[in-house]
């Protein structure tokens, strides 16, 4: 639940990959590759009961219109897309990046996940309300 009162969108399947994460980190922490690390969080997201779907090619809309494709890491659920780093910090371009693929996608909810800092770093970005504003066209 939000300070607000709100509640998180997908909250349950969120707090799932969440856990799966840490579970991944608390095993590796941040001394093995992009890959590595991709192949443990699939066994880690299915042992918590979530669909996984590696490398699935989405299409990226710009009025309606498709003009691209995107290959995210993972979609979780159908609903949540999934970056995965392994980098000693996330930069300004990775975030904007995914939050532009997030945009041109149909999914409203994605986190971009870095298990190359001595943290677990985990973005939340959440494009929903302003799609509704902004975009006809329906999403998932």
């Amino acid at each position: 639940v939000t300070k607000t009162g709100e509640k998180l969108l997908y909250e349950e399947i969120t707090y799932k990959i969440r856990k799966a994460c840490f579970k991944v980190w608390k095993q590796f922490g941040g001394a093995f590759k992009e890959k590595v690390v991709d192949r443990a969080l699939s066994l880690a997201f299915k042992n918590e009961c979530l669909k996984v779907e590696n490398q699935k090619r989405i299409n990226i809309y710009y009025d309606n219109v498709k003009v691209g494709t995107y290959i995210p890491d993972k979609i979780i659920n159908e609903s949540v897309m999934i970056e995965v780093k392994c980098k000693p910090y996330l930069t300004k371009e990775d975030e904007k990046q995914f939050w532009l693929y997030l945009k041109g996608s149909k999914y409203k909810l994605g986190l971009l996940i870095n298990f190359g800092t001595k943290r677990l770093e985990i973005k939340r970005r959440v494009y929903d309300k302003a799609r509704q504003k902004n975009n006809p066209r329906s999403s998932a």
